[in-house]
């Protein structure tokens, strides 16, 4: 099976700046700027991959929880929908790398093996060339954590008990992170929207993985999925900030949701 080695960037220069010194700068901006009102230390994240003029504070005002783990973190697994590649499952790579205007971000295959024996989960290299989900969050790990191997997964039809099963797989200890990419109400009116990613946002608190759908957010199923292991293994998720576009840097006529969230 043919397999890229180093994944390049998809989208920057679009979502994020192409320039390294200006995407350093943005990305220190947004969590210089973010207030943490309590030193709780997340597991996992809940946050947005749009445009970073659009959902990047949002993005930053979880990613600010892990400001202190500065050492000690050696892996991050990354979940994401896929938005360009129809998937039955879920998508592993086996490329080594995935680089940013920040340099390459190496990746680990150690787990792929027992990964591959599920019969949901295949490598699928077209899954991930273009899929901007993942991409967009790898500058905020950059800043944050200086030596870190990444298991990159896009995730496509899938239950809450198969993404469940894969997380708890890569569970590890506290030197394991896990991020959760996902936007939420697409293309609504800004009121519409307001009310539904607020019930999104309660159902997500409340860790009701089986009250979620498509229409509350793109990804979904892997929200799902962590959501089913939070409940098994008695953690807490808890919303640190609920915007959309129309509150960032578009119009109110059609909005895109944005909630981030940390689960302890």
């Amino acid at each position: 099976m043919s397999s890229i080695m180093i994944r390049p960037p998809a989208v920057a220069g679009t979502f994020y700046p192409a320039n390294p010194l200006e995407l350093q700068t943005m990305v220190r901006a947004f969590l210089q700027a973010t207030t943490i009102p309590t030193p709780v230390v997340p597991k996992a994240l809940i946050v947005p991959h749009a445009g970073y003029i659009y959902s990047g504070a949002i993005a930053a005002s979880a990613y600010a929880y892990w400001q202190t783990l500065t050492q000690g973190i050696n892996r991050i697994i990354l979940l994401g929908p896929s938005h360009r590649y129809p998937l039955r499952g879920i998508a592993l790579t086996n490329a080594q790398a995935y680089a940013t205007p920040l340099g390459n971000v190496p990746l680990t295959q150690s787990m792929h093996d027992s990964l591959l024996r599920l019969p949901y989960v295949s490598v699928l290299e077209q899954a991930h060339i273009a899929e901007h989900s993942l991409e967009v969050h790898l500058p905020f790990l950059q800043t944050l954590f200086h030596d870190f191997c990444l298991i990159p997964l896009v995730v496509g039809e899938a239950s809450p008990q198969q993404v469940g099963h894969v997380l708890n797989l890569l569970w590890g200890d506290e030197k394991t992170l896990i991020v959760i990419s996902s936007d939420l109400s697409h293309y609504h009116p800004y009121a519409i929207a307001q009310a539904m990613d607020t019930k999104t946002s309660q159902a997500i608190e409340q860790l009701k993985f089986d009250a979620l759908h498509y229409e509350d957010a793109c990804g979904r199923n892997p929200i799902t999925g962590l959501l089913y292991v939070a409940k098994q293994r008695g953690l807490n998720v808890k919303m640190v900030d609920l915007r959309n576009s129309g509150d960032t840097a578009g119009t109110k006529e059609r909005v895109v949701g944005y909630g981030a969230y940390i689960v302890h």
